[in-house]
């Protein structure tokens, strides 16, 4: 069973997420929060395996609920895919990122992924938000990339491409599992929670640049 916390600040919402998530066999609502602060002690007591989190929401906003939940997984939901507040939940930790208007079986399939420890990169979306504030907020590069070792760098711009690990495994013409080593010992070193993050810190500190800057 997946156990799943939802938070919005608007109950048709809320309910609503619930009451569809509940219709999985495989799916277990533990609680329903209306601010972070909510979603947080939920998160405390019941220990969830994913959380459905809103950003905008009164006392405590999604961003901070983010980077306090510690083990849950966080998706977040927004109306708005270009949204700065989205790429500062992703920058706090989220694992990625839905549309509201989402349809049932992307939602469900979304909180699978996510449940399994992968983070919810949409090519077209994620890293475009990504790129686009990447770029206007650019970041020093963080003296723990020096740390990595040159294979360890390519992964880490591999998987800010957006490539999976078979795919990483193809290109660098390794094993799967060798690849997941590599992901892991970066993403150790640089003190990442998931991938999500790696593509955030690829971007900022200029290891991978956006597309439009090409253009």
């Amino acid at each position: 069973m997946i156990s799943i916390v939802v938070a919005d600040d608007h109950e048709v919402v809320r309910s609503g997420y619930a009451a569809l998530l509940d219709t999985q066999a495989d799916f277990a609502v533990a609680g329903t929060a209306t601010d972070g602060v909510e979603a947080v002690e939920l998160c405390r007591a019941h220990r969830p395996d994913v959380v459905l989190m809103d950003v905008r929401m009164p006392n405590m906003d999604g961003i901070e609920a983010t980077r306090r939940i510690d083990g849950p997984r966080v998706l977040i939901l927004t109306t708005f895919d270009l949204d700065e507040y989205v790429y500062d939940a992703l920058r706090a930790g989220a694992s990625g990122f839905l549309l509201k208007d989402v349809t049932a079986e992307r939602l469900f399939d979304a909180v699978r992924v996510i449940a399994a420890g992968e983070a919810l990169l949409a090519p077209t979306v994620t890293r475009r938000l990504i790129g686009e504030f990447s770029r206007l907020r650019p970041q020093p590069r963080p003296p723990e990339l020096t740390m990595l070792t040159p294979r360890e760098t390519e992964v880490l711009r591999l998987v800010a491409e957006g490539l999976s690990n078979p795919e990483i495994g193809r290109r660098l013409v390794v094993t799967e599992e060798t690849v997941k080593t590599h992901v892991s010992r970066m993403l150790g070193k640089l003190g990442l929670r998931d991938r999500t993050q790696a593509v955030v810190a690829a971007y900022e500190s200029g290891l991978v640049v956006p597309r439009s800057e090409h253009r």
